[in-house]
């Protein structure tokens, strides 16, 4: 049985209570403005209307076949970063952490450049997405038998490294023999990001593996307490610490790869959601999770209807803006940081 936590950590939190309610409804404001937002403008009620009674108008098809899904994605998409990026600091005790940091996410995009460069995207509607998972599930067993060997954290952060740096190679090594160029671009832009042209299948194949991940997660909410005082320090205290990986390991593969699989590559968010939230509900871990979940769902969803209120044709890949604004964040939060251990 897990111990109390320390009153010192205990009183690292000071949460705001409105905070989560509050984000809940800034969520269902940019999901309900983005499903209204588009090229062309129609009567969304109406086609709510026509939709429910089965009538098969343009508005109706173009409401449920594009306008809900992309901003069903959105939120799912945003909620999964954002809380992989809250666990992944928390766990590996380090501001600078991010979904990416295990290389779950460039297996995801190589398994999905690899059905680009078999053909079977064309022949698939799901390949795509399909590949994407099988490539992020190969990646989280090989993490998981690191961490079930009993594993440190440093030695899951250089496998996390290697395997990154391997995908990217193989990624552009298939970009290299790409026979048809038309296909490398299509697969550069693939990578850059992006929910356009999504549809309901999309929806349904990512939201039960990220619904899992996301439970995953949030069941080590207090094993990340406790090992923000140190790895002896939570194992003396009870917790399971190659439990914990696993669960934080196969809980990111689920979340982040079945996103990367249907979106393609958004960076950053989940590097900057976790710094934008601390400020407001404290310094321990598990107060940090579902808000960086909520606040990540509203990020990508804002940034998601900024590229289409942008006046360029075609519209700028989602994460190229999400990189726009995390870069420079990055950089100042290495100016933050100068000078400390």
């Amino acid at each position: 049985m897990n111990a109390p936590l320390s009153p010192t950590l205990a009183r690292q939190t000071r949460p705001n209570r409105w905070l989560v309610p509050t984000l809940v409804l800034v969520v269902a404001a940019l999901t309900t403005a983005s499903i209204a937002i588009g090229y062309a403008a129609f009567d969304v009620p109406a086609a709510f209307g026509d939709w429910l009674a089965g009538r098969a108008t343009l508005p109706a098809l173009v409401l449920w076949e594009l306008r809900i899904p992309r901003a069903l994605l959105g939120a799912l998409v945003g909620c999964s970063l954002g809380l992989t990026g809250a666990v992944m600091q928390g766990y590996l005790r380090n501001p600078l952490a991010d979904p990416g940091i295990l290389g779950i996410s460039s297996a995801a995009a190589l398994g999905a450049v690899a059905v680009f460069y078999g053909g079977l995207a064309g022949s698939l509607s799901l390949a795509l997405p399909l590949g994407g998972i099988a490539g992020a599930a190969g990646a989280a067993l090989a993490i998981n038998l690191l961490a079930a060997r009993g594993t440190g954290t440093l030695g899951l952060i250089l496998a996390g490294v290697g395997l990154s740096s391997l995908a990217g190679a193989l990624t552009a090594l298939v970009l290299n023999l790409a026979p048809n160029p038309y296909a490398a671009l299509e697969i550069v832009f693939w990578l850059m990001g992006s929910l356009a042209d999504r549809s309901m299948d999309h929806v349904w194949l990512c939201l039960p593996l990220m619904a899992l991940g996301w439970v995953m997660m949030l069941s080590t909410g207090r094993a990340l307490d406790a090992l923000s005082l140190g790895e002896d320090t939570a194992a003396s205290l009870g917790f399971d610490l190659v439990s914990v990986r696993l669960r934080i390991v196969t809980g990111a593969a689920l979340a982040v790869g079945s996103g990367v699989a249907v979106s393609g590559a958004i960076g950053f968010v989940g590097l900057v959601v976790p710094h934008l939230v601390r400020p407001l509900v404290g310094a321990r871990p598990s107060a940090s999770l579902l808000p960086s979940g909520l606040a990540g769902a509203a990020l990508v969803l804002g940034a998601d209807i900024l590229v289409r209120l942008l006046p360029t044709r075609p519209e700028l890949k989602l994460g190229v803006v999400t990189a726009l604004v995390g870069a420079p964040f990055l950089i100042g939060l290495l100016f933050h940081h100068r000078g400390r251990g």
